[in-house]
């Protein structure tokens, strides 16, 4: 009789396995038992690929930062450039919610944000911008794209009216929020670019100091 055949491991199938796991479950669901039941394979076959968990989830958010759009830099000039891509990183840590927390830490040795930190990075040294503040700019949008993407400000707030009617006159419609999370969250987050944005031009045209 033939031999069954093999589940074919490589390493992107890991990733695959395991991106599934992040986006529908959390980041604790990712174990090398879980995976290796996922892939239908021994456990320690896992090991010929990744040396440790932490390395899997780091391949995972690598795969996920691969998806953004960067090359709006090579098209467009730098404040464009900026907020098309500032758009594409939020659309696509917004599909992929679960592994911001791990994007969060910054691109330790992943080649993908290697490779966007440093799109973004040539891209204002080349629009003349002095690479400190460039560093700055690039500090300031991840820091607004990944906390755009953590969470969302409109289902933050309970849909129950009566928490809010005597007590906190103010927000007695935030009940309603949750109905409106679209236009909400990516109206706050189109606003907090556009004044980022404006401010840098600005700050380029010597407005600002």
């Amino acid at each position: 009789m033939p031999r069954p055949r093999q589940t074919l491991l490589t390493r992107e199938r890991i990733v695959e396995v395991a991106g599934a796991l992040v986006d529908n479950e959390g980041l604790d669901a990712v174990s090398v038992r879980r995976l290796a039941t996922e892939l239908g394979v021994a456990g320690p076959s896992l090991y010929n690929h990744f040396g440790t968990k932490n390395e899997i989830l780091d391949a995972v958010a690598d795969a996920v930062v691969a998806q953004v759009d960067v090359s709006y830099f090579a098209t467009h000039d730098w404040a464009d450039a900026l907020r098309l891509w500032a758009h594409s990183y939020r659309a696509v840590l917004a599909a992929h919610p679960n592994i911001v927390p791990v994007l969060s830490h910054g691109p330790g040795r992943r080649p993908a944000a290697l490779a966007m930190a440093d799109t973004v990075y040539g891209g204002l040294i080349d629009a003349g911008w002095p690479p400190a503040r460039a560093t700055h700019i690039g500090a300031l949008m991840r820091y607004l794209v990944t906390g755009a993407a953590l969470g969302s400000f409109a289902l933050g707030f309970d849909e129950d009216p009566g928490v809010y009617a005597e007590r906190y006159p103010h927000l007695r419609d935030a009940h309603l929020l949750a109905e409106h999370r679209r236009s909400v969250d990516e109206g706050a987050f189109a606003l907090g670019l556009e004044t980022v944005i404006t401010g840098l031009l600005a700050m380029k045209n010597g407005v600002l100091r």
